[in-house]
């Protein structure tokens, strides 16, 4: 992000925060609006990524044919409705026809969807839509588990719930069989 970005949002949370604290002048908040700035420039980060080029970017041309699981990734996101986090686990399989890439890049294009706004059901859709179209594989199968501080500090105020979605592409539709390995290994401790 630009400088001129930085001090855009930092006029601006000065502004919220005179607008909600009887005194924003004081010692601990001084320089908020410039740290608050910085915070949210680094939580959207992935608007400024292209996480097919990640993937482009460590094509490797492999005979395995089998599931390829990277599982418990950490992932860390905001809220588009109340700009709020909500973070837990995403889980990201495919079946190769030809075509692997780096382990670390379905972390990375996790990290690039997960640092723009988001709601959790188009976050899966998006993981899986990106592996599908830069790999070509035979599927592709991503499930997050998520706990959203919009529910937990506001609203409902329900602080053991997790929400859980998933997105399927190729043989984890079609193949009943496939699909259930995939969700018995990712709720398997395996190491």
């Amino acid at each position: 992000m630009t400088h001129h970005t930085t001090d855009r949002l930092r006029q601006l949370y000065a502004e919220v925060l005179q607008a909600i604290v009887p005194d924003p002048q004081r010692e601990g908040l001084e320089k908020t609006p410039l740290r608050v700035a910085k915070s949210l420039q680094f939580l959207t980060e992935g608007y400024r990524a292209d996480p097919g080029e990640i993937l482009s970017s460590s094509l490797f041309h492999e005979d395995y044919r089998q599931m390829v699981l990277v599982k418990d990734i950490e992932m860390y996101s905001m809220c588009e409705h109340h700009l709020l986090p909500f973070f837990g686990k995403a889980h990201v399989a495919y079946i190769p026809d030809g075509t692997i890439t780096g382990l670390s890049k379905i972390a990375r294009v996790v990290d690039v969807f997960s640092r723009r706004l988001q709601v959790q059901e188009r976050l899966t859709m998006e993981i899986r839509d990106c592996i599908q179209k830069a790999l070509n594989p035979m599927g592709v199968a991503v499930v997050i588990e998520a706990q959203h501080l919009c529910m937990m500090m506001r609203g409902v105020q329900k602080q053991n719930s997790i929400t859980t979605t998933s997105a399927f592409t190729g043989i984890f539709l079609k193949d009943h069989r496939t699909r259930e390995e995939f969700i018995h290994l990712i709720g398997e401790k395996l190491h």
